[in-house]
Protein backbone atom coordinates (compact mmCIF):
# COMPACT_ATOMS: atom_id res chain seq x y z
CA UNK A 1 0.00 0.00 0.00
CA UNK A 2 1.29 3.30 -0.87
CA UNK A 3 0.18 5.45 2.36
CA UNK A 4 1.43 9.01 0.25
CA UNK A 5 -0.76 8.16 -2.32
CA UNK A 6 -3.42 7.41 -0.01
CA UNK A 7 -2.29 10.58 2.10
CA UNK A 8 -2.27 12.89 -0.81
CA UNK A 9 -5.49 11.54 -2.58
CA UNK A 10 -7.28 12.08 1.53
CA UNK A 11 -5.84 16.14 1.08
CA UNK A 12 -7.26 16.68 -1.69
CA UNK A 13 -10.45 15.67 -1.06
CA UNK A 14 -10.26 17.96 2.26
CA UNK A 15 -9.24 20.39 0.14
CA UNK A 16 -12.33 20.43 -2.60
CA UNK A 17 -14.16 19.76 -0.05
CA UNK A 18 -13.56 23.25 1.83
CA UNK A 19 -13.75 24.84 -1.68
CA UNK A 20 -17.40 23.45 -1.94
CA UNK A 21 -17.96 24.11 2.02
CA UNK A 22 -17.24 28.07 1.33
CA UNK A 23 -19.49 28.49 -2.29
CA UNK A 24 -22.17 27.03 -0.59
CA UNK A 25 -22.45 29.50 2.23
CA UNK A 26 -21.87 32.17 -0.51
CA UNK A 27 -24.95 31.01 -2.16
CA UNK A 28 -26.65 30.94 1.12
CA UNK A 29 -25.86 34.59 1.89
CA UNK A 30 -26.46 35.75 -1.89
CA UNK A 31 -29.97 34.20 -1.23
CA UNK A 32 -30.50 36.49 1.82
CA UNK A 33 -29.25 39.62 1.03
CA UNK A 34 -31.99 42.39 -0.26
CA UNK A 35 -30.88 45.56 1.10
CA UNK A 36 -30.51 48.23 -1.48
CA UNK A 37 -28.05 49.95 0.02
CA UNK A 38 -26.29 46.53 -0.51
CA UNK A 39 -26.85 46.38 -4.44
CA UNK A 40 -23.61 46.40 -6.29
CA UNK A 41 -21.49 44.77 -3.65
CA UNK A 42 -23.37 41.57 -3.27
CA UNK A 43 -26.00 39.72 -5.23
CA UNK A 44 -29.34 40.44 -4.00
CA UNK A 45 -32.88 38.19 -4.28
CA UNK A 46 -36.06 37.74 -3.01
CA UNK A 47 -36.26 36.89 0.83
CA UNK A 48 -39.87 35.36 0.78
CA UNK A 49 -38.14 32.81 -1.80
CA UNK A 50 -35.04 32.32 -0.10
CA UNK A 51 -37.24 31.03 3.22
CA UNK A 52 -39.08 28.99 1.32
CA UNK A 53 -36.17 27.24 -0.42
CA UNK A 54 -34.33 26.80 2.81
CA UNK A 55 -37.60 24.95 4.16
CA UNK A 56 -37.87 22.58 1.17
CA UNK A 57 -33.93 21.92 1.87
CA UNK A 58 -34.61 21.71 5.72
CA UNK A 59 -37.44 19.12 5.12
CA UNK A 60 -35.51 16.57 3.05
CA UNK A 61 -33.17 16.51 5.60
CA UNK A 62 -30.51 16.91 2.58
CA UNK A 63 -28.62 20.59 3.70
CA UNK A 64 -24.50 20.13 4.26
CA UNK A 65 -23.37 23.58 5.58
CA UNK A 66 -27.19 24.74 4.49
CA UNK A 67 -27.74 24.28 7.74
CA UNK A 68 -25.90 26.82 9.38
CA UNK A 69 -28.16 29.74 7.08
CA UNK A 70 -31.59 27.10 7.89
CA UNK A 71 -30.54 28.09 12.10
CA UNK A 72 -29.56 31.57 11.03
CA UNK A 73 -32.92 32.26 9.58
CA UNK A 74 -35.17 30.17 11.69
CA UNK A 75 -33.75 32.11 15.33
CA UNK A 76 -34.90 35.40 13.73
CA UNK A 77 -38.84 35.53 13.78
CA UNK A 78 -40.53 36.75 10.97
CA UNK A 79 -42.65 40.27 12.11
CA UNK A 80 -45.04 41.79 10.07
CA UNK A 81 -43.61 44.84 8.23
CA UNK A 82 -45.11 47.92 8.76
CA UNK A 83 -45.61 49.85 5.93
CA UNK A 84 -45.84 53.31 7.94
CA UNK A 85 -44.23 52.41 11.80
CA UNK A 86 -45.38 55.61 12.72
CA UNK A 87 -49.66 54.48 12.54
CA UNK A 88 -49.71 51.13 14.11
CA UNK A 89 -48.14 50.09 17.63
CA UNK A 90 -45.14 47.63 17.47
CA UNK A 91 -45.07 44.36 18.79
CA UNK A 92 -45.34 44.19 22.51
CA UNK A 93 -42.10 44.47 25.38
CA UNK A 94 -40.75 41.19 26.09
CA UNK A 95 -42.57 39.15 23.66
CA UNK A 96 -39.59 37.52 22.39
CA UNK A 97 -39.57 35.82 25.81
CA UNK A 98 -36.80 37.66 27.74
CA UNK A 99 -33.71 37.06 25.48
CA UNK A 100 -33.55 39.60 22.44
CA UNK A 101 -32.96 38.14 18.85
CA UNK A 102 -31.78 40.48 15.84
CA UNK A 103 -33.57 41.50 12.97
CA UNK A 104 -35.41 39.43 10.97
CA UNK A 105 -33.17 40.99 8.30
CA UNK A 106 -29.63 40.56 9.66
CA UNK A 107 -28.76 36.85 8.78
CA UNK A 108 -25.10 36.54 9.22
CA UNK A 109 -23.82 33.20 10.10
CA UNK A 110 -20.61 30.67 10.90
CA UNK A 111 -19.80 28.42 8.22
CA UNK A 112 -18.36 25.19 9.34
CA UNK A 113 -15.09 23.13 7.24
CA UNK A 114 -16.30 20.07 6.15
CA UNK A 115 -14.50 17.57 8.49
CA UNK A 116 -15.84 13.81 8.47
CA UNK A 117 -17.55 14.77 11.27
CA UNK A 118 -19.49 17.04 12.85
CA UNK A 119 -17.76 16.26 16.50
CA UNK A 120 -14.11 16.96 15.49
CA UNK A 121 -14.90 20.41 13.57
CA UNK A 122 -14.47 23.94 13.03
CA UNK A 123 -16.24 27.04 11.94
CA UNK A 124 -15.46 30.35 10.74
CA UNK A 125 -16.43 33.89 12.41
CA UNK A 126 -17.51 36.05 8.77
CA UNK A 127 -15.11 38.97 9.64
CA UNK A 128 -16.95 40.63 6.34
CA UNK A 129 -20.19 41.70 8.14
CA UNK A 130 -17.93 42.76 11.73
CA UNK A 131 -18.12 46.55 12.99
CA UNK A 132 -15.89 47.38 15.34
CA UNK A 133 -13.65 45.16 17.30
CA UNK A 134 -16.30 42.68 19.38
CA UNK A 135 -17.32 39.38 17.39
CA UNK A 136 -20.96 38.78 18.97
CA UNK A 137 -20.64 35.82 21.12
CA UNK A 138 -22.81 33.27 18.68
CA UNK A 139 -20.46 34.48 16.15
CA UNK A 140 -17.54 33.80 17.74
CA UNK A 141 -15.37 31.04 15.60
CA UNK A 142 -15.54 27.49 16.88
CA UNK A 143 -13.14 24.70 17.03
CA UNK A 144 -13.70 21.33 18.48
CA UNK A 145 -11.96 17.94 19.19
CA UNK A 146 -14.64 15.75 20.55
CA UNK A 147 -18.17 17.47 20.17
CA UNK A 148 -19.55 20.49 22.85
CA UNK A 149 -19.54 18.72 26.45
CA UNK A 150 -22.54 19.76 28.23
CA UNK A 151 -21.46 20.53 31.90
CA UNK A 152 -23.69 20.81 34.73
CA UNK A 153 -22.06 24.26 36.41
CA UNK A 154 -23.02 23.13 40.01
CA UNK A 155 -21.01 19.90 39.50
CA UNK A 156 -18.13 21.08 37.51
CA UNK A 157 -14.81 21.86 39.41
CA UNK A 158 -10.90 23.09 39.02
CA UNK A 159 -8.31 20.69 40.32
CA UNK A 160 -5.03 22.28 41.18
CA UNK A 161 -2.33 19.96 42.22
CA UNK A 162 1.35 18.81 41.24
CA UNK A 163 4.43 20.99 42.29
CA UNK A 164 1.95 22.71 45.02
CA UNK A 165 2.08 23.80 48.77
CA UNK A 166 -1.24 22.54 48.80
CA UNK A 167 -3.33 20.84 46.14
CA UNK A 168 -7.14 21.72 45.77
CA UNK A 169 -10.60 21.52 44.01
CA UNK A 170 -12.30 24.76 42.87
CA UNK A 171 -16.13 24.63 42.56
CA UNK A 172 -17.41 27.74 40.03
CA UNK A 173 -18.73 29.31 43.43
CA UNK A 174 -15.59 29.24 44.74
CA UNK A 175 -14.11 31.11 41.74
CA UNK A 176 -16.62 33.48 41.35
CA UNK A 177 -15.61 34.46 45.43
CA UNK A 178 -12.12 35.23 44.27
CA UNK A 179 -11.73 39.57 43.11
CA UNK A 180 -12.30 39.19 38.73
CA UNK A 181 -11.05 40.96 35.74
CA UNK A 182 -12.61 42.01 32.51
CA UNK A 183 -10.27 42.31 29.29
CA UNK A 184 -10.51 42.26 25.46
CA UNK A 185 -8.65 40.06 23.81
CA UNK A 186 -9.01 38.11 20.71
CA UNK A 187 -7.96 34.23 20.05
CA UNK A 188 -6.75 32.78 16.70
CA UNK A 189 -6.79 29.20 15.83
CA UNK A 190 -2.97 28.51 14.57
CA UNK A 191 -4.61 26.53 11.56
CA UNK A 192 -6.33 30.56 10.46
CA UNK A 193 -5.20 30.42 6.50
CA UNK A 194 -4.02 26.95 6.00
CA UNK A 195 -5.27 26.22 3.12
CA UNK A 196 -3.78 29.97 1.73
CA UNK A 197 0.20 28.90 2.05
CA UNK A 198 0.71 27.74 -1.90
CA UNK A 199 -1.84 28.97 -3.92
CA UNK A 200 -4.61 31.29 -3.02
CA UNK A 201 -7.71 28.83 -2.51
CA UNK A 202 -10.78 30.39 -0.90
CA UNK A 203 -12.49 33.28 -2.13
CA UNK A 204 -13.83 35.35 1.29
CA UNK A 205 -12.13 36.45 4.01
CA UNK A 206 -14.61 34.82 6.20
CA UNK A 207 -13.09 31.59 4.52
CA UNK A 208 -9.60 32.76 4.73
CA UNK A 209 -9.33 34.72 8.26
CA UNK A 210 -12.41 33.61 9.89
CA UNK A 211 -10.67 31.81 12.66
CA UNK A 212 -9.84 34.40 14.83
CA UNK A 213 -12.65 36.53 16.95
CA UNK A 214 -12.31 39.10 19.59
CA UNK A 215 -14.65 39.24 23.01
CA UNK A 216 -14.62 40.98 26.11
CA UNK A 217 -13.75 38.42 28.60
CA UNK A 218 -14.51 38.46 32.77
CA UNK A 219 -12.70 35.75 34.79
CA UNK A 220 -10.22 35.17 37.72
CA UNK A 221 -6.60 35.86 37.16
CA UNK A 222 -4.77 31.88 37.33
CA UNK A 223 -2.41 34.04 39.42
CA UNK A 224 -4.81 34.34 41.92
CA UNK A 225 -5.17 30.67 41.96
CA UNK A 226 -1.43 29.80 41.96
CA UNK A 227 -0.73 32.02 44.64
CA UNK A 228 -3.91 30.60 46.56
CA UNK A 229 -2.38 27.03 46.32
CA UNK A 230 1.38 28.16 46.60
CA UNK A 231 4.36 26.90 43.84
CA UNK A 232 7.54 25.26 44.72
CA UNK A 233 10.72 26.04 43.32
CA UNK A 234 11.70 24.82 40.22
CA UNK A 235 8.58 25.28 38.53
CA UNK A 236 8.34 25.56 35.13
CA UNK A 237 5.05 24.45 33.04
CA UNK A 238 1.18 24.44 33.47
CA UNK A 239 -0.66 21.27 32.22
CA UNK A 240 -4.25 22.77 31.40
CA UNK A 241 -6.50 19.69 30.74
CA UNK A 242 -10.22 20.18 29.24
CA UNK A 243 -13.49 18.05 30.15
CA UNK A 244 -14.07 17.22 26.51
CA UNK A 245 -14.52 13.66 25.34
CA UNK A 246 -10.80 14.33 23.79
CA UNK A 247 -9.71 15.50 27.25
CA UNK A 248 -7.57 18.56 25.55
CA UNK A 249 -4.62 18.97 26.85
CA UNK A 250 -1.48 21.72 26.51
CA UNK A 251 1.76 22.03 28.39
CA UNK A 252 1.42 26.21 29.16
CA UNK A 253 4.76 28.08 30.52
CA UNK A 254 4.05 28.81 34.13
CA UNK A 255 5.52 32.62 33.25
CA UNK A 256 2.36 33.28 31.14
CA UNK A 257 0.22 31.98 33.96
CA UNK A 258 1.71 34.07 36.62
CA UNK A 259 1.58 37.23 33.59
CA UNK A 260 -1.49 37.63 32.02
CA UNK A 261 -3.54 33.92 32.20
CA UNK A 262 -7.51 34.29 32.66
CA UNK A 263 -10.22 31.92 34.00
CA UNK A 264 -12.67 32.63 32.35
CA UNK A 265 -16.56 32.20 32.93
CA UNK A 266 -18.15 35.00 31.26
CA UNK A 267 -17.74 36.38 27.78
CA UNK A 268 -19.18 39.37 26.16
CA UNK A 269 -21.37 40.37 29.61
CA UNK A 270 -22.97 37.10 29.76
CA UNK A 271 -21.87 33.43 30.68
CA UNK A 272 -19.39 31.90 28.23
CA UNK A 273 -21.27 29.82 25.50
CA UNK A 274 -21.32 25.83 25.53
CA UNK A 275 -19.04 26.09 22.58
CA UNK A 276 -16.78 28.72 23.84
CA UNK A 277 -16.55 26.54 26.73
CA UNK A 278 -19.24 26.78 29.12
CA UNK A 279 -18.51 26.96 32.83
CA UNK A 280 -15.12 27.65 32.47
CA UNK A 281 -12.02 28.14 30.24
CA UNK A 282 -8.77 29.06 30.34
CA UNK A 283 -8.04 32.25 28.21
CA UNK A 284 -3.98 32.54 27.24
CA UNK A 285 -3.89 36.07 25.62
CA UNK A 286 -1.69 36.48 22.09
CA UNK A 287 -1.30 32.58 22.42
CA UNK A 288 -2.87 29.89 19.70
CA UNK A 289 -6.51 28.85 20.19
CA UNK A 290 -5.96 25.38 20.89
CA UNK A 291 -3.76 26.65 23.97
CA UNK A 292 -6.91 28.37 25.36
CA UNK A 293 -7.96 25.25 26.98
CA UNK A 294 -12.18 25.01 27.00
CA UNK A 295 -14.15 23.51 29.62
CA UNK A 296 -10.86 23.35 32.31
CA UNK A 297 -11.12 20.93 34.74
CA UNK A 298 -7.58 20.81 35.46
CA UNK A 299 -4.06 22.44 36.14
CA UNK A 300 -1.14 20.34 36.77
CA UNK A 301 2.74 21.68 37.94
CA UNK A 302 5.26 20.80 36.66
CA UNK A 303 9.05 21.48 36.33
CA UNK A 304 8.55 19.97 32.12
CA UNK A 305 6.03 19.69 29.62
CA UNK A 306 4.14 16.67 29.18
CA UNK A 307 4.25 16.31 25.84
CA UNK A 308 0.91 15.64 25.40
CA UNK A 309 -0.75 14.99 21.59
CA UNK A 310 -1.59 18.33 20.70
CA UNK A 311 1.67 19.50 21.13
CA UNK A 312 3.81 16.87 19.23
CA UNK A 313 1.81 14.91 16.38
CA UNK A 314 -0.04 18.23 16.24
CA UNK A 315 0.56 22.12 16.88
CA UNK A 316 4.00 21.72 15.03
CA UNK A 317 5.24 23.42 12.70
CA UNK A 318 7.52 21.39 10.00
CA UNK A 319 10.03 23.22 8.47
CA UNK A 320 12.70 22.56 5.79
CA UNK A 321 14.22 19.07 6.54
CA UNK A 322 11.80 17.65 8.36
CA UNK A 323 12.53 18.91 11.85
CA UNK A 324 9.85 20.79 13.60
CA UNK A 325 9.44 24.40 15.58
CA UNK A 326 7.50 23.09 18.83
CA UNK A 327 6.18 25.49 21.27
CA UNK A 328 5.51 27.95 18.68
CA UNK A 329 2.60 29.52 21.48
CA UNK A 330 2.50 33.18 20.24
CA UNK A 331 0.63 34.18 17.38
CA UNK A 332 2.67 36.96 15.55
CA UNK A 333 0.83 40.07 13.88
CA UNK A 334 -1.17 39.84 10.84
CA UNK A 335 -3.78 42.20 9.06
CA UNK A 336 -6.66 41.77 6.42
CA UNK A 337 -8.57 43.98 4.42
CA UNK A 338 -12.21 43.28 5.04
CA UNK A 339 -13.26 45.53 2.96
CA UNK A 340 -13.53 45.45 0.38
CA UNK A 341 -12.46 41.63 -0.06
CA UNK A 342 -13.18 38.62 -1.70
CA UNK A 343 -16.25 38.13 -3.67
CA UNK A 344 -17.40 41.83 -3.29
CA UNK A 345 -18.33 43.76 -6.50
CA UNK A 346 -17.53 47.13 -6.23
CA UNK A 347 -20.62 49.44 -8.09
CA UNK A 348 -18.54 51.65 -9.77
CA UNK A 349 -15.25 54.16 -9.56
CA UNK A 350 -15.21 56.80 -6.90
CA UNK A 351 -14.61 56.77 -2.97
CA UNK A 352 -14.24 54.01 -0.85
CA UNK A 353 -13.45 53.63 2.72
CA UNK A 354 -11.24 50.46 3.02
CA UNK A 355 -11.16 48.69 6.65
CA UNK A 356 -9.66 45.99 8.24
CA UNK A 357 -8.33 44.48 11.45
CA UNK A 358 -5.02 43.68 12.62
CA UNK A 359 -3.89 42.07 15.91
CA UNK A 360 -0.66 40.92 17.72
CA UNK A 361 0.13 38.00 20.07
CA UNK A 362 2.89 40.04 21.35
CA UNK A 363 0.91 43.29 22.29
CA UNK A 364 -0.27 46.54 20.93
CA UNK A 365 -0.70 47.53 17.11
CA UNK A 366 1.42 50.23 16.55
CA UNK A 367 1.07 50.84 12.93
CA UNK A 368 -0.80 49.63 9.81
CA UNK A 369 0.19 50.62 6.10
CA UNK A 370 -2.19 49.91 3.13
CA UNK A 371 -1.06 49.31 -0.21
CA UNK A 372 -3.14 50.17 -3.54
CA UNK A 373 -0.65 49.24 -6.17
CA UNK A 374 0.34 45.70 -5.08
CA UNK A 375 3.34 46.47 -2.69
CA UNK A 376 5.01 49.03 -4.90
CA UNK A 377 3.79 51.94 -2.70
CA UNK A 378 2.39 51.97 1.53
CA UNK A 379 0.19 54.80 3.02
CA UNK A 380 -0.31 55.12 6.97
CA UNK A 381 -4.07 53.55 8.08
CA UNK A 382 -6.14 55.34 10.67
CA UNK A 383 -6.41 53.53 13.90
CA UNK A 384 -9.43 53.50 15.41
CA UNK A 385 -9.54 53.31 19.20
CA UNK A 386 -9.33 51.25 21.66
CA UNK A 387 -5.84 50.04 20.69
CA UNK A 388 -5.28 47.52 23.54
CA UNK A 389 -2.80 44.09 24.16
CA UNK A 390 -3.54 41.09 22.11
CA UNK A 391 -6.81 42.37 20.91
CA UNK A 392 -8.06 43.41 17.39
CA UNK A 393 -7.90 46.82 16.31
CA UNK A 394 -9.60 48.20 13.75
CA UNK A 395 -8.19 50.56 11.05
CA UNK A 396 -9.73 52.70 8.30
CA UNK A 397 -8.56 54.06 5.16
CA UNK A 398 -9.66 56.64 1.87
CA UNK A 399 -9.40 54.95 -1.50
CA UNK A 400 -10.32 57.28 -4.46
CA UNK A 401 -10.95 53.94 -7.01
CA UNK A 402 -10.26 55.18 -10.59
CA UNK A 403 -11.90 52.26 -12.08
CA UNK A 404 -8.81 50.29 -12.78
CA UNK A 405 -7.34 47.45 -11.90
CA UNK A 406 -5.92 47.47 -8.22
CA UNK A 407 -4.47 45.36 -5.91
CA UNK A 408 -5.37 45.93 -2.19
CA UNK A 409 -2.70 44.79 0.71
CA UNK A 410 -2.63 45.66 4.43
CA UNK A 411 0.68 44.97 6.54
CA UNK A 412 0.73 46.15 10.50
CA UNK A 413 3.56 46.53 12.81
CA UNK A 414 3.52 45.81 16.67
CA UNK A 415 4.90 47.86 19.93
CA UNK A 416 7.87 45.14 19.29
CA UNK A 417 9.01 46.54 16.09
CA UNK A 418 7.62 43.45 14.30
CA UNK A 419 6.41 44.12 10.80
CA UNK A 420 3.89 41.46 9.12
CA UNK A 421 6.13 39.62 6.23
CA UNK A 422 4.65 38.44 3.03
CA UNK A 423 3.48 34.69 2.30
CA UNK A 424 6.72 34.31 0.36
CA UNK A 425 8.94 35.47 3.00
CA UNK A 426 7.27 32.97 5.56
CA UNK A 427 7.85 29.74 3.00
CA UNK A 428 11.56 31.23 2.14
CA UNK A 429 11.75 30.60 5.72
CA UNK A 430 9.97 27.47 6.53
CA UNK A 431 9.58 25.59 3.49
CA UNK A 432 6.15 24.08 2.50
CA UNK A 433 6.58 20.54 3.90
CA UNK A 434 3.78 20.52 6.39
CA UNK A 435 0.90 19.00 3.94
CA UNK A 436 1.36 17.59 0.67
CA UNK A 437 -1.99 19.77 -0.87
CA UNK A 438 -1.86 22.97 1.32
CA UNK A 439 1.86 23.03 2.09
CA UNK A 440 2.59 24.55 5.97
CA UNK A 441 -0.25 24.50 8.07
CA UNK A 442 0.14 26.73 11.39
CA UNK A 443 0.89 30.11 12.27
CA UNK A 444 0.23 31.68 8.32
CA UNK A 445 0.36 35.56 8.62
CA UNK A 446 1.16 36.46 5.66
CA UNK A 447 0.02 39.24 3.69
CA UNK A 448 -2.94 38.87 2.21
CA UNK A 449 -3.76 40.20 -1.02
CA UNK A 450 -7.23 41.54 -2.72
CA UNK A 451 -7.41 41.95 -6.51
CA UNK A 452 -9.89 44.60 -7.73
CA UNK A 453 -10.86 43.82 -11.11
CA UNK A 454 -12.39 46.75 -13.71
CA UNK A 455 -15.60 45.42 -13.47
CA UNK A 456 -15.55 46.11 -9.80
CA UNK A 457 -15.15 42.55 -8.76
CA UNK A 458 -12.76 41.10 -6.02
CA UNK A 459 -11.02 37.81 -5.68
CA UNK A 460 -8.51 36.39 -3.69
CA UNK A 461 -4.70 36.57 -5.09
CA UNK A 462 -1.25 35.95 -4.46
CA UNK A 463 1.03 38.91 -5.41
CA UNK A 464 4.18 39.65 -3.89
Amino acid sequence: MNRKNDFDKKSHTVHEAMIEAENRAISEREKQEECECKDGMFPTTNRRKFLTGMAAIASTGTAFLSSNAVAATQSNTDHKIQSDPTKELGRPTNADGGYGSRSQFENEARWRYPTATRESSWTMTPLDKSSGIITPSSLHFERHHAGIPNINPAKHTLTVHGMVGTAKKFTMADLKRFPSVTRMHFIECSGNGLTEWKQPTLKTVQGTHGLTSTSEWTGVPVSTILRECGIEDGAAWVLAEGNDAAVMSRSVPIDKMWDDAILVYAQNGEALRPEQGYPLRLLLPGFEGNTCIKWLRRLEVSNKPFMTREETSKYTDLVKGGKARQFTLTMDAKSVITFPSGNMLLPGQGFYEITGLAWSGRGRIKRVDVSTDGGISWQTAELQTPILRNCHTRFRFPWQWSGKPAILQSRCTDETGYTQPTIKQLIDVRGLDGHPRFGSIYHNNGIQSWAVAADGSVQNVHHY
